[in-house]
């Protein structure tokens, strides 16, 4: 099966624009914004070109464009003004759009192009959060409605997890740690989304911590070894989507009783599985943050 997604149908520009279809249709009757392609049975499709269109399209009007001005500019004039309102201060929009086309095109140079403007003007740090992390949260849900493939997820998250690894190497070969603590990083079985533990990762080392990260899909049992060489651990995990909601207790009891006998040592927890955890119920060496932000906070 060819994963590469050319055309897309008027949800599929919806998902990834923010605008409403009923719009799309207004303005291409109106304004003739967009001239989409019709199957033989009469179904309208669009192509790249559209939707890279429409996003530029989109990103005016969200900055304060009439739709009706837009519609008088001839499409070198309109990538001019986007260029230009970019230029003033409305780069993350922009980006996170030509992010979407690189993604979509499989395009690694766009990508690269895209990084390396940002990352001129912004600390890697402020990259990710104002970035990459908005951009991240638009994918997943362009993947739950079928908008992309996971050959696009996956594509685009390397990329981004290159530039993760990439940062943090650069920040541990300046470190010297000397106290005798350490920060464990794991995703639990069958938990795959590292992204967001990554940059925790690089936030730890930032902060001249001593992170060791592990990875996925790592038992409990595993876990258990690292006890051993730390005088204070904190483990630091990313529930996703796993454990699954029916599981969860029984995990969070399971490695309270394995992994945190010690009171020196803790769990802290993230991701969107935290929302089905009753804090009230937990050990008191188990902790859950809403954000990557909170938790760095309380280092």
């Amino acid at each position: 099966m060819n994963n590469i997604k050319t055309i897309f149908s008027i949800k599929d520009l919806e998902n990834l624009t923010g605008i409403k279809a009923h719009t799309i249709r207004i303005w291409e009757k109106r304004y003739d914004l967009l001239e989409p392609e019709r199957t033989e049975t009469n179904i309208r499709f669009y192509n790249l070109g559209h939707l890279q269109k429409l996003l530029n399209i989109s990103f005016l009007n969200n900055n304060g464009l009439k739709i009706s001005k837009i519609a008088s500019l001839n499409p070198s004039e309109i990538h001019e003004q986007v260029r230009t309102l970019a230029s003033k201060g409305q780069v993350e929009n922009h980006a996170i759009n030509t992010l979407k086309l690189a993604m979509l095109d499989f395009d690694q140079d766009l990508f690269y192009e895209t990084y390396n403007g940002l990352i001129k003007n912004k600390t890697f740090r402020e990259l990710f959060y104002e970035v990459f992390i908005p951009f991240l949260s638009e994918i997943g849900m362009l993947w739950q409605t079928d908008t992309i493939t996971p050959a696009h997820e996956h594509f685009i998250s390397a990329l981004i997890k290159q530039k993760v690894l990439v940062n943090t190497e650069l920040l541990q070969s300046k470190n010297k740690i000397e106290h005798n603590n350490a920060y464990v990083l794991f995703l639990p079985d069958n938990e795959i989304h590292e992204i967001g533990l990554m940059f925790v990762n690089y936030e730890l080392v930032a902060k001249g911590e001593r992170a060791i990260f592990l990875g996925s899909s790592v038992p409990i049992e595993s876990l258990t070894d690292v006890l051993a060489y730390y005088k204070k651990v904190r483990f630091i995990s990313y529930f996703t989507v796993n454990p699954p909601k029916a599981e969860l207790s029984t995990y969070l009891a399971d490695f309270n009783a394995k992994l945190l006998k010690n009171k020196n040592h803790e769990l802290w927890i993230l991701g969107q599985m935290t929302q089905h955890i009753d804090t009230k119920e937990l050990p008191k060496q188990i902790k859950t943050f809403t954000t990557i932000n909170s938790l760095i906070a309380t280092i």
